[in-house]
């Protein structure tokens, strides 16, 4: 299957399906000389796996990551690094009411039409379950990020359903389920997650996710840019429908005399662009939204067809996040620092030498 592969001097290879005895991926491009190790990786996966809270799907997976590869004596050696987690909560019989029909606002029509035939446990290839690869992918290339530039990643959820979540302090985000910054909220959010349960429906979510610390000049014109980059790699993440960079899509009413972000000797004095200027980062800090779909697997009955064209409704059964977007804010990091990963090596290939008479300025120094 093409489409497996993620990145051109960082490339990171998925494998797996969320049924398979393993899923995982190989990392081609990591420098050598890095100190690496599961403990630098399990963390993160730890913030993304199932069976967390009540509130997401009881699935029971450690998902405890193993280096195969690419490591040697606690550093990385430049060859590809082969990361593994071993599944070992399936429960394949709760797809069997499936193999015959399609659930509504899923992927199981387009795959079976595309390839013949297609796995239904889990969704095989189209399950959220194999964003657990790219999140350990994404904790190697944090960890090289953070040592050469010092970025940083942050990532939040800003609104569940109809449910706005103003952002109060990065202090609470870690200490709820919801990855919420604010902890006002937190039961109010917790009644609406209970009442979609026991109605069998699902509901969206709203996930920020910004990088500090990111070096200036990241990214290619015209078709490499960086924020065409970093939405390529949003929309590849499962479930997701819409991506804003900076003010996004508030910069339809905004008009140039506030859009544009004033320079100073001090610094920017806005960031509405989102931390990108013609597709190159600007040493502020990138700005990423990313909107996230209900869950289209639920327990409430919907129309469909079956393989012969012939009309039934279709009960999704088993263990589901009622909003997959709960889990989201550490994916949406992984594959944000993938990116940068990436266009920090091929910006040090290309203009390493690069040097200027003045320094670049600082970040964002107002609103």
């Amino acid at each position: 299957m093409s489409g497996s592969t993620f990145g051109l001097l960082f490339r990171v290879t998925n494998f797996g399906e969320s049924h398979g005895p393993a899923i995982g991926c190989v990392i081609d491009g990591c420098p050598p000389g890095m100190a690496l190790s599961e403990a630098d990786i399990q963390p993160d996966l730890d913030r993304r796996r199932p069976g967390t809270s009540r509130h997401v799907t009881q699935r029971n997976e450690p998902d405890a990551v193993e280096i195969l590869s690419g490591v040697y004596e606690g550093r990385t050696t430049g060859t590809p690094i082969c990361l593994l987690i071993r599944n070992t909560d399936q429960r394949s019989k709760d797809y069997g009411n499936i193999l015959d029909t399609f659930r509504p606002g899923h992927a199981d029509y387009t795959y079976w039409r595309k390839y013949g035939l297609r796995d239904p446990r889990g969704g095989g290839r189209s399950s959220a379950r194999l964003t657990a690869p790219m999140v350990a992918a994404g904790a190697v290339a944090k960890k090289w990020l953070a040592a050469q530039h010092g970025t940083r990643f942050l990532a939040y959820m800003s609104a569940l359903g109809e449910i706005e979540i103003p952002f109060e302090s990065a202090e609470h985000i870690p200490n709820n389920p919801f990855f919420a910054p604010n902890a006002s909220v937190i039961g109010q959010l917790e009644a609406h997650m209970d009442a979609l349960r026991k109605a069998g429906d699902s509901c969206g979510a709203r996930i920020e996710v910004v990088a500090s610390g990111v070096p200036v000049g990241l990214g290619e014109p015209l078709f490499d840019k960086l924020d065409a980059d970093i939405a390529y790699a949003m929309m590849g993440i499962n479930a997701v429908k819409g991506v804003e960079i900076g003010d996004g899509f508030g910069v339809v009413a905004q008009r140039g005399t506030l859009h544009g972000d004033e320079l100073s000797p001090e610094g920017f004095r806005s960031n509405h662009a989102g931390g990108v200027l013609g597709g190159i980062s600007t040493g502020q800090d990138l700005r990423v939204s990313i909107a996230i779909k209900p869950t289209s697997s639920i327990r409430s009955a919907k129309a469909s067809i079956d393989r012969a064209g012939e009309p039934t409704t279709v009960e999704t059964h088993g263990r589901h996040d009622p909003c997959v977007g709960i889990r989201a804010a550490p994916i949406a990091e992984a594959m944000l620092a993938l990116v940068l990963m990436d266009h920090a090596l091929r910006h040090r290939a290309q203009c390493g030498d690069v040097q200027l008479p003045i320094p670049p300025i600082a970040g964002s120094i107002g609103a």
